[in-house]
């Protein structure tokens, strides 16, 4: 082997997580009492179909539990404070792995434990700076799939885009290779040079990836001399970047990389290097196959992922398809490694289930439709265990709708009812039964289970939190009704009413518009304790679907591209005139609020539509494009200049999109909100924001949470916001 080789595979190895042995928990493991009205989610189920791990927050943080399927037996497993958000239980059952968020901030490791509570330990992400998050177990439950997001070197991005300055007179670096035009202003990722997966960095083809590494170990690779079993995939790619992490960053200057590998939790083999990316913006293993020939891996930017399979031999990349935002869990190889299963989009308005026939390489055959609808997404596709039976949830403009699919013969789908609204994701249960996690406006999140050959779920799992206690007693939950306002230009938008109990059908009434994240998430009619806080207050609520949404097709989904983001923030003024015009809403008083690009949207929509609102509450939300670019995470960065428009080539464009080059046209108070370790959107976005309006004499607060990053996942202080949200609403939009 040649010497620089050799020294790139022993750097990647450096870099390679490294299980970490941890004490066991402390405290019990038996069931303590309820301290919240609780919700269970995420649910993984072990090979018997007897047992499923999951995520509770009934001690006030979200955690990990087990608990038998059709039985009250629960279990804690890791007492830790540390909010867990991604489980999954190995297939050989000697496992259960998952995500943490130490400290509740955004940087995430995984860590495994076993499911009678022993042998904790972290699995990646440990080391400073760094940050880890799940991808699938092999067949085998022999190694687990993680993806490592490194810390940017002191040189790199980071320190050059602190030099960015508030009048936007920054001379930025020259746009790094690879960088490809797009109809309109906005730019993406893209072009043959973007560190592609695969060893020659040359995108679809199939690379000659590195020689000389000594024979194949199944499902792990070929055996490097001296290192132990290791998939090659450092050598030098051709491209601006490659997986030697050569090339430059957003801004031009050092990569920013995402490595993807399997790793032994018991750490008796050396981890698997299965796919990275220089300058990514995203990298997930969703599947190995059974032989470990090939894996399936989720790539790309918001808006443009795409379906990789990878050949684990030498890292080349067999074939590439584009798949659909959403759920990451994209899809499965058959048994046989020659066709694989997709929910993608490709060529298409919604996403669909298609199958891809591949050849001994992983290159595609043939590619056919499955199953499919003219106007829904397919959202969750999940496989039983024998590979033979699909489990299909489609998104019906907002709500669910859940089938099962025999995939061996021409039967037609089956519908299995529901007993809530939306279905949030689905896993198998022993040989052909399923679990879900499923939630509606009137219930908190639970568990329900399908044994084998049930047409229907028959039951909530004993340990889900019951109907009745989805709101303090007294307070009735609200079911709320879908709503199609159209915009100015005629495009067709959604979102769902809420009205407060007791408020007379034909009275117009306060009403919050509340605007999601993403911008590709979707207003889902599932239970949200804030929009219960604010309709308890006396409060209508309308949660609208403006242009960027998911769940409405694709071409909807890229509406508010480059330009087209203008006509997102007056999607949100047409919303409010919509509910006014329909007599639901009070002219007089009418306030915005969201979270994330939901708390951008409600800062852009108070200074170009002023006169509109009367408050207002920004959660997580940028003010300032340019500056958010220089602070958020570099991967974040990566995927979110597709959706905004790239920091250097469209700077212009992102100064006339940020709220603070219009802050002079704020006329009404402001209350922001922020968790303390948000590095996704840093807090420094609200605090230019409120600093400014009280520059101008205006009333406006800033709510800062304490152990919270993006997401609020702490019962004290997600009460905490709501109320003091509630507070601020009832006080502006009184009498």
């Amino acid at each position: 082997m040649a010497a620089d080789a050799r020294d790139r595979l022993i750097g990647a190895m450096s870099a390679a997580p490294v299980p970490v042995p941890l004490a066991d928990a402390a405290g019990t493991r038996d069931t303590p009492r309820p301290l919240v009205s609780h919700g269970c989610w995420y649910p993984s189920v072990d090979p018997t179909g007897e047992w499923v791990a999951f995520i509770c927050d009934r001690t006030g943080v979200p955690q990990l539990w087990t608990g038998a399927v059709n039985g009250e037996e629960i279990h804690l497993l890791d007492a830790d404070p540390d909010p867990v958000t991604e489980v999954a239980w190995s297939p050989d059952g000697r496992w259960i792995a998952y995500t943490v968020a130490p400290g509740g901030g955004e940087h995430t490791r995984v860590l495994c434990v076993r499911p009678d509570g022993t042998g904790r330990r972290i699995v990646a992400g440990a080391d400073a700076g760094s940050s880890a998050y799940l991808g699938c177990w092999t067949r085998d439950g022999s190694a687990v799939a993680v993806t490592v997001a490194e810390p940017p070197p002191p040189a790199g991005r980071t320190a050059q885009w602190e030099q960015t300055s508030p009048d936007h007179e920054t001379v930025f670096a020259d746009l790094p290779a690879g960088w490809a035009e797009r109809d309109g202003p906005a730019t993406l990722l893209g072009g043959a040079g973007r560190g592609d997966v695969g060893s020659d960095g040359a995108g679809p083809g199939h690379g000659p990836g590195l020689v000389g590494l000594g024979p194949v170990v199944p499902g792990l690779g070929p055996v490097v001399p001296g290192l132990g079993p290791v998939v090659p995939g450092l050598a030098p790619g051709s491209g601006t970047s490659g997986l030697d992490g050569e090339g430059p960053g957003l801004d031009g200057g050092a990569p920013d990389r995402l490595t993807a590998y399997l790793v032994d939790p018991s750490g008796l083999a050396s981890p698997v290097l299965v796919a990275a990316e220089s300058g990514a913006a995203t990298l997930r293993v969703c599947d190995v196959s059974q032989d470990g020939r090939f894996a399936l891996v989720r790539r790309g930017p918001r808006g443009r992922r795409e379906a990789v399979v990878v050949r684990t031999a030498d890292l080349t990349t067999g074939s590439v398809l584009r798949v659909g935002d959403g759920d990451p869990w994209i899809g499965r190889f058959a048994r046989d490694g020659r066709t694989l299963w997709l929910r993608s989009d490709h060529e298409r308005r919604f996403a669909a289930l298609l199958a891809a026939s591949l050849d001994e390489d992983g290159g595609r055959l043939g590619l056919s439709v499955v199953a499919e609808r003219e106007d829904s997404d397919l959202e969750l596709l999940a496989f039983a265990e024998d590979g033979r039976t699909a489990a299909l949830a489609w998104n019906v403009r907002g709500a669910s709708e859940l089938e099962t699919l025999s995939l061996s013969t021409a039967a037609r789908p089956r519908r299995v009812p529901l007993p809530h609204e939306v279905v949030t994701r689905i896993t198998r249960a022993g040989p052909a039964g399923m679990v879900l996690a499923v939630s509606g406006p009137q219930r908190r999140p639970g568990v329900w289970w399908a044994p084998p050959g049930a047409g229907a779920l028959s039951a909530r799992t004993p340990w889900s939190s019951r109907d009745e206690d989805a709101v303090p007693p007294g307070r009735p939950p609200v079911r709320p009704v879908p709503l199609r306002p159209v915009a100015r230009d005629g495009l067709h938008l959604g979102g769902w009413y809420y009205r407060a109990p007791g408020r007379d059908a034909g009275r117009p009434a306060p009403c919050v518009i509340h605007l999601h994240g993403g911008p590709e998430e979707q207003e889902r009619p599932v239970f949200d304790p804030l929009y219960h806080e604010l309709l308890g207050r006396g409060l209508d609520v309308f949660a609208p679907d403006v242009r960027g949404s998911s769940g409405w097709g694709r071409p909807f989904v890229d509406a508010d591209l480059g330009t087209g983001r203008f006509a997102a923030i007056d999607d949100v003024a047409d919303c409010a005139a919509h509910v006014i015009l329909d007599g639901l809403a009070d002219p007089t008083r009418l306030a915005v609020m969201g979270r994330s690009y939901g708390g951008y949207l409600t800062m852009a929509s108070l200074v170009w539509h002023p006169e509109l609102f009367r408050t207002g509450v920004a959660v997580c939300g940028m003010s300032d494009l340019a500056t958010f670019f220089a602070g958020t995470e570099p991967w974040i960065a990566e995927s979110a200049a597709h959706k905004y428009g790239h920091p250097v080539r469209d700077r212009e464009l992102l100064r006339a999109l940020s709220p603070m080059s219009r802050v002079d046209e704020l006329r009404v108070p402001l209350l922001a909100v922020h968790g303390e370790y948000d590095t996704n959107v840093p807090p420094g976005e609200s605090e230019q924001m409120v600093r400014a309006a009280r520059e101008r004499g205006l009333p406006a607060e800033m709510l800062t949470l304490r152990d919270e990053g993006h997401e609020f996942r702490r019962a004290d202080n997600r009460r905490l916001f709501r109320r003091t949200a509630a507070d601020w609403m009832q006080r502006h939009l009184g009498p």
